[in-house]
């Protein structure tokens, strides 16, 4: 069976009541609010949410009130066209957005010819920031700083093994399945399988077949926590002894939830653990007493929003052009995730990638 039909229409929702225009700044998150990837667009939300809350209850923005209106790209490409011109269409001056690197891509050439500010709190296809203009940032690593981490660690740790490495052909899992390769060969691993799956299936047993056939001990993943939590189940069922390692989209308790004790031993990168650290004590708390866990993005998207803020206040405007000039001249930033700055293309300048292992029901930093 197949995942549901992702809707071809756009939704955007105002999230503030309406206040005089004059004192109004108009904001957006934009990410997949439905769909496969819908737990990493409730991430976003949540932590764009609290920033905007938490800005406007400390006067705004140059005095003026955030309104936040959310796009939903399913992390479609042609969804998050859709919803980039829509957004710009309702005059928003910033998008802390998208998530998947194949919405942020072409949704950042559209913000390029509307004049929009982007930080992505989430995309890592270095293709954003390497191909993008002036309008492009993120506050996450790449995927070239993962795949470093990721293939030296496997050549490390795993020499003399049958490594397979699957992607899925999107942006994000093909890149990442590539620089991760790259850098294990480089270290002097080769890998005995690499191909691609079909993302939006429910049976991977051809798969597990030819990868049993194989006699495949690790598994490099390049995907979503849907289709890597379906194939390390389906493999462990057919009675392999193999171990997955993935990259940042397997941090949410969607994975567990799909695996169950066969995700035991699941590795995967992702920065060290931004609820741990001293910048971000206060707004976890805010999130507990809600009772939120802010996993995964949650603070990355609070922390675009955050950064963007600072930046404008310091520039004295919220015109595009001249905050994106403050965000690489005035950094670095105070955030939730500790300083951030900026380096020309609009990368962060101290990427922080780690390891990450699935121990009983939830993902701890090794």
């Amino acid at each position: 069976m197949t995942k549901p039909f992702l809707l071809a229409s756009t939704v955007l929702l105002p999230l503030a009541i309406a206040a005089p225009a004059r004192a109004q700044i108009q904001i957006a998150s934009a990410g997949p609010l439905t769909g496969s990837n819908a737990t990493f667009g409730a991430q976003m939300k949540e932590g764009a949410e609290q920033a905007v809350a938490d800005i406007n209850a400390h006067g705004g923005v140059l005095g003026k009130k955030l309104v936040l209106t959310e796009g939903d790209d399913a992390c479609d490409p042609k969804q998050a066209v859709s919803v980039a011109n829509q957004l710009a269409d309702k005059g928003v001056v910033f998008v802390d957005g998208h998530f998947c690197s194949s919405s942020s891509i072409p949704a950042s050439k559209v913000y390029l010819e509307q004049g929009v500010l982007q930080i992505s709190p989430a995309s890592t296809n270095p293709a954003l920031t390497d191909n993008g203009g002036w309008n492009v940032f993120r506050v996450c690593g790449r995927d070239d700083q993962q795949g470093q981490v990721a293939g030296a660690y496997i050549a490390a740790h795993f020499k003399g093994q049958n490594v397979a490495i699957l992607h899925d052909n999107t942006a994000y899992g093909k890149g990442l399945a590539d620089e991760t390769k790259k850098f294990m060969n480089q270290a002097g691993l080769a890998e005995t399988l690499y191909t691609a799956y079909v993302p939006g299936e429910r049976d991977y047993s051809a798969l597990v077949s030819r990868l049993k056939a194989a006699n495949i001990t690790v598994i490099y993943l390049g995907g979503y926590q849907t289709e890597a939590g379906l194939i390390i189940r389906q493999a462990k069922e057919q009675g392999m002894k193999v171990t997955l390692i993935s990259g940042d989209a397997l941090v949410t308790s969607e994975f567990w939830q799909i695996t169950g004790a066969t995700g035991e031993g699941t590795m995967m990168t992702f920065a060290s653990d931004p609820r741990k650290r001293p910048a971000a004590a206060a707004v976890v708390k805010e999130f507990q007493a809600r009772s939120i866990d802010p996993e995964g993005y949650v603070l990355y998207s609070y922390a675009a929003v955050q950064i963007w803020a600072e930046a404008a206040q310091k520039a004295g405007t919220v015109d595009p052009k001249k905050v994106a000039t403050e965000l690489k001249t005035g950094g670095p930033w105070d955030s939730v995730l500790g300083p951030i700055g900026f380096d020309t293309k609009g990368d962060v300048t101290k990427p922080d990638y780690v390891f990450y292992v699935w121990h009983d029901g939830s993902y701890h930093e090794m």
